[in-house]
């Protein structure tokens, strides 16, 4: 199995992507196309036709869209329980998911995930705090719901999509109540989430468009 993922300081979706392959211990591979460099476009439409990351492949197989990833990681690998094993549960899983998946348009725009920056109070405006109420009403509702840690109690691909929103957090210093800022504080620190933090700080490359406060 080979993920084929862009700039690891910038890629919100490869990170989805790679965070539940490694929280879920799926041994696989990775490619890394630097986006925005010469040939880059060639490169990832070689492994899929839209062009973007990330990219799953498995043997004949070929998923791209993160959320279309977890749900193949949920069909192939059914023992992790990447989606909550609970019927109700897994269905709210699924809309905050989607809802991450279609939604939060301002915030993305203003707060580009960019891990090796630091901006505090930066991006912001009344539809992006907006945007920041309402993730984190989703992350209370699901935490009181369902105890915590994570947003199901235990990791799910749930997590592995607002992971991203995480690190704009920590980037921005939005300030948090106490269960999103636990939320956000424990998503930094998996050893997963280390992993790709220190990969991403380690990355030369500057994409200019992602970096509309330097």
């Amino acid at each position: 199995m080979r993920l084929i993922i862009g700039n690891k300081n910038y890629s919100s979706w490869s990170l989805r992507a790679w965070l539940a392959l490694k929280q879920f211990d799926i041994p696989f591979e990775e490619e890394r196309i630097a986006l925005f460099e010469r040939g880059y476009k060639a490169r990832i439409l070689h492994h899929s036709p839209a062009g973007k990351v990330p990219v799953l492949i498995d043997d004949d197989v070929r998923v791209w869209e993160s959320l279309a990833i977890g749900e193949y990681l949920a069909d192939r690998f059914p023992q992790h329980q990447i989606w909550p094993k609970d019927q109700a549960a897994r269905a709210l899983a699924r809309a905050v998911s989607a809802e991450m998946h279609a939604g939060f348009g301002e915030l993305r725009a203003a707060m580009p995930m960019n891990i090796w920056s630091s901006h505090p109070g930066k991006g912001r405006s009344p539809l992006v705090d907006a945007d920041i109420e309402r993730v984190a009403a989703i992350w209370r509702d699901c935490i009181a719901r369902y105890g915590g840690p994570c947003l199901f109690g235990k990791f799910t691909f749930a997590d592995a999509m607002f992971a991203p929103v995480a690190t704009r957090f920590i980037t921005y210093a939005v300030d948090l109540d106490l269960r999103p800022r636990q939320y956000v504080r424990h998503i930094w620190e998996l050893p997963a989430m280390l992993e790709w933090r220190e990969a991403a700080c380690a990355e030369t490359e500057v994409i200019e468009e992602d970096e509309p406060y330097r």
